[in-house]
């Protein structure tokens, strides 16, 4: 109810929210193909830059249960210095 300016209530009906579908592009990513398409997309990429130091310290030691394969520790024997 609202109040005018005479201090009488004036009724007002109820807004009504009318529930639209949400857009969905027809050429957006379908489901589990794209899903599928980004993982391998994502395992290639880390597999091509498994090879860079800055990649293997802050990247891939950090995988649980992974991570240990990716720490290379050189015998103090076979380090020039």
């Amino acid at each position: 109810m609202l109040k005018n300016p005479t201090n009488s209530t004036i009724p007002q009906a109820p807004i009504r929210q009318v529930g639209y579908p949400a857009y969905k592009s027809p050429y957006g990513p379908n489901g589990f193909k794209a899903g599928a398409f980004g993982g391998v997309a994502l395992f290639a990429v880390i597999y091509y830059a498994s090879g860079i130091p800055k990649v293997k310290r802050d990247i891939l030691q950090k995988i649980p249960f992974l991570g240990g394969y990716f720490i290379k520790e050189i015998p103090a024997s076979d380090n020039p210095f």
